[in-house]
């Protein structure tokens, strides 16, 4: 997820200038929150970012995704261990071949209207995520494993070969390819069941939502969004009756403290307090590894990144470990490589370019351009809300512009405008697939740099099909080496999530996606 991916995606996002660091600041409203109302039990509150869309075949950031999960559900989910594990489906079945998924649908599962869910609800929700009207940034890739999605998307084909209904409760659905971690790609919200009557009802049909999922959409407003558990929900029993998210512009720090929420993101600006021992909020402060990556990407499909060398001279000229240390005051990890820490595949001795200004200017003597006075005008980009970057001069004495974008960041960076750009990336399920495939394949959606290497590209396809666990994870890891050494992206650190919870509430899991998990939580 970007997060901008999910992933939220950037509590402490930086937008970097690719010679010395760079600054970040946090804008925050100074305006006076509401006056305080007790709260009945089971309702929680939530400081939360404005979802970007509530369909769920349009989603691809963390904001949105968050609540999406809430509204909408698929055949299948990842439980708190990052398992998959059934959701709308009570079983599936798998061919000898490894190629065909056989689900059975549950029989309680219903839409909020209470309407039984059925395979052709299943079909129709895949078909319409890759039809391609809709435009959907994520069908090619979450979907595209599936026998005729890429047809479907160019416009060649009204159904999808690879899925079949059987019987009202029975969906077959069959891939290109054996692939170990197709079930896990169907847990996101790309592939979550619509109802089309509901879908089909008018251009706003995100603002009633006959979802999948265990809550309903009651209200939303510039304040709130508002969820209320659905009589139909499957799974625990026990989970917060309303879910409250706020969106709005108040300062979350001054709400969490006039117990005015319940949940929320602790900001750079707060951290040293939150994290002193004397702090009245040091008992409630929850810190949990984010298996993601921010990283700067450098547009090889523009000048000057086209050249390797002037991308490897950016990456060297970077002082990460100043970035992390200062810029960012610690509180996140310093990436040693593309993949996270705690993804299946990880190894520490993944090692990115190293600070070298000697050998930043080396390179880029050797490239076309000869030197800082010969490249072109240079800018980096940076979005996501009030963020933004003071950049200044280094080792290279290169002059960068800053652009600063509020809105359509992501839109951007699928279009591919942005000659340079700091942005994130949270797994949507453990496997390094999800990292380097998307990010680094010349054929991927999410492949935002446009780095393309014949070599790493036929190492990503041979990792697809692999069924052996280590021969895999060594093939990726060879691909990764390569981008590393081709500064494909430069990895900056793996984030690090401060969330502070109120003592009225219980059970509340955080994975290491970045999202919450509800199930098992309860509110005083």
């Amino acid at each position: 997820m970007l997060r901008p991916g999910r992933l939220l995606v950037a509590a402490l996002i930086a937008v970097c200038a690719l010679t010395l660091a760079l600054a970040l600041s946090q804008g925050l409203s100074s305006a006076p929150g509401p006056t305080t109302v007790p709260t009945p039990a089971g309702v929680l509150r939530l400081s939360w970012d404005d979802p970007e869309t509530l369909d769920p075949a349009l989603a691809q950031d963390t904001r949105s995704h968050g609540i999406m999960l809430q509204l909408f559900s698929g055949l299948v989910r990842l439980d708190q261990q990052l398992a998959v594990e059934p959701a709308l489906a009570a079983s599936w079945q798998v061919s000898a071949d490894g190629r065909t998924y056989t689900f059975t649908l549950r029989e309680d599962a219903r839409f909020q209207d209470g309407r039984p869910i059925s395979a052709s609800d299943v079909k129709y929700s895949l078909e319409r995520a890759a039809d391609p009207r809709l435009h959907s940034p994520t069908a090619a890739t979450y979907l595209g494993d599936i026998v005729g999605v890429g047809e479907k998307l160019a416009g060649k084909a009204d159904e999808i070969a690879g899925v079949r209904v059987r019987d009202e409760r029975t969906l077959a659905i069959t891939i290109d390819s054996p692939k170990v971690y197709f079930l896990a790609k169907l847990t996101y919200p790309t592939a979550a069941v619509v109802d089309r009557a509901n879908v089909e009802s008018g251009s706003d049909w995100t603002e009633h939502p006959n979802g999948s999922g265990p809550y309903r959409l009651i209200s939303r407003d510039q304040d709130w969004l508002v969820l209320q558990r659905s009589q139909y929900a499957v799974g625990t029993a026990a989970a917060p009756r309303e879910i409250r998210f706020y969106v709005g512009q108040r300062t979350a720090m001054q709400m969490y403290e006039t117990k005015q929420l319940d949940v929320i993101e602790v900001g750079l600006g707060d951290l040293e307090r939150a994290l002193d021992p004397r702090s009245q909020l040091y008992d409630d402060l929850v810190v949990s590894p984010s298996m993601s990556l921010f990283y700067l990407g450098l547009d090889a499909t523009s000048e000057p990144f086209r050249d390797r060398s002037v991308r490897r001279a950016f990456a060297e000229a970077l002082d990460r470990e100043k970035l992390v240390r200062v810029t960012l005051k610690g509180a996140v990890r310093l990436a040693t490589g593309i993949l996270p820490p705690g993804m299946p595949g990880y190894y520490l001795d993944s090692k990115s370019l190293p600070y070298d200004p000697e050998a930043a200017r080396r390179e880029l003597a050797a490239s076309p351009y000869g030197g800082p006075p010969g490249l072109p005008p240079i800018t980096v980009t940076g979005g996501l809300g009030d963020r933004f970057a003071e950049v200044y001069w280094g080792e290279l004495a290169v002059p960068l512009e800053v652009q600063l974008v509020q809105q359509g960041f992501f839109q951007g960076l699928a279009r591919h405008e942005y000659q340079m750009f700091v942005t994130g990336w949270v797994a949507d399920y453990p496997d390094p697939e999800n990292f380097l495939d998307l990010l680094l394949h010349s054929g991927s959606a999410g492949n935002h740099s446009g780095y393309s290497n014949p070599r790493v590209d036929s190492l990503l396809e041979q990792a697809r099909g692999e069924t052996d666990q280590q021969r895999r994870w060594a093939t990726y890891r060879e691909a990764e080496s390569i981008a590393l050494a081709d500064a494909a992206i430069v990895p900056l650190y793996n984030d690090v999530d401060y969330r502070l919870v109120s003592p009225r509430v219980h059970g509340l899991e955080f994975t290491p996606l970045g999202l919450l998990s509800f199930d098992g939580a309860t509110v005083d």
